[in-house]
């Protein structure tokens, strides 16, 4: 594995702070998250954020393509250098925002990968699993600990990231990763997480409308302290309208947000029909 200190001194370059740019080290977690990634020659990968490549000469030495997208102009002008001289030619390079980046060649079953900025995580993760029409098969993401411990909750523990990610899919955390495998080491500790099973199947089978669903959550949630029957007093139209619309999906009125599963909102979101 080359050195990322390595490579960027050959490169003439710095990390810049502003983009949340900190760099895997750790040749062990690398090779989590390939193997989380369970590739096959037969796979596409979409890399977000590649840095200098040593992830993404990894995954195309498993992988049929992978198309790195670096938004850094002058790390991916290196990157292509690096790429070149390891004579890969399964490996696209794509300078761009990765949030705007559209590939119409693009089918069901290709996977994502990628090291993610802490600012970036919310807004990637509505990207590819609401947004986009042709969704991955699956994502292998390196995220603040903190934030994947949220995806995964569970009643009596959940939030509205955790709700908003498991309504499209299945997520794990496959391993916790300390600061000391990146450089610049970041303040916090890191995990990687996968989610499969990505589809709307929540929302298609069950009629709800998907956009409706998540202004309850977001109208539930901006108030989680109370108890959910007043935070949904308006939303329902008043308290009392509200106590029985839980009621009949078999929940307690004064229950809070977070005690109630994604099935248990589905229901209460079908009996507004």
């Amino acid at each position: 594995m080359d050195s990322p200190q390595s490579l960027f001194k050959k490169y003439g370059l710095r990390p810049n702070k502003l983009m949340g740019q900190n760099f895997l080290i750790s040749e062990d977690i690398l090779n989590d998250i390939i193997d989380a990634a369970d590739l096959s020659l037969h796979d596409t990968v979409l890399e977000a954020g590649p840095g200098l490549g040593i992830l993404t000469v990894a995954l195309a030495q498993r992988a049929r393509r992978v198309i790195a997208v670096e938004k850094d102009k002058k790390i991916a002008d290196a990157l292509k250098k690096y790429v070149t001289g390891k004579r890969m030619k399964n490996i696209e390079i794509v300078e761009g925002d990765i949030l705007l980046y559209r590939d119409p060649t693009f089918v069901d079953g290709y996977k994502v990968v990628a090291n993610l900025p802490y600012y970036l995580t919310s807004r990637f993760l509505r990207k590819f699993l609401s947004e986009e029409a042709i969704k991955p098969a699956a994502m292998i993401l390196m995220v603040q600990k903190e934030v994947a411990e949220r995806i995964i909750a569970r009643p009596p523990h959940m939030n509205l990231l955790a709700l908003s990610v498991q309504a499209y899919g299945k997520p794990e955390i496959v391993k916790k990763t300390p600061a000391s495998a990146f450089w610049p080491k970041p303040k916090v500790d890191s995990a990687i997480i996968k989610i499969t099973n990505i589809s709307d199947d929540f929302f298609s089978k069950n009629g709800i409308d998907q956009k409706k669903f998540f202004t309850l959550l977001k109208t539930a949630f901006s108030q989680k302290r109370k108890k959910l029957s007043n935070s949904l007093g308006d939303f329902f139209g008043d308290k009392k309208t509200a106590e029985k619309k839980i009621k009949k999906t078999g929940l307690v009125p004064n229950s809070r947000p977070e005690e109630f599963s994604l099935e248990n909102w589905g229901g209460l979101f079908k009996s507004l029909e």
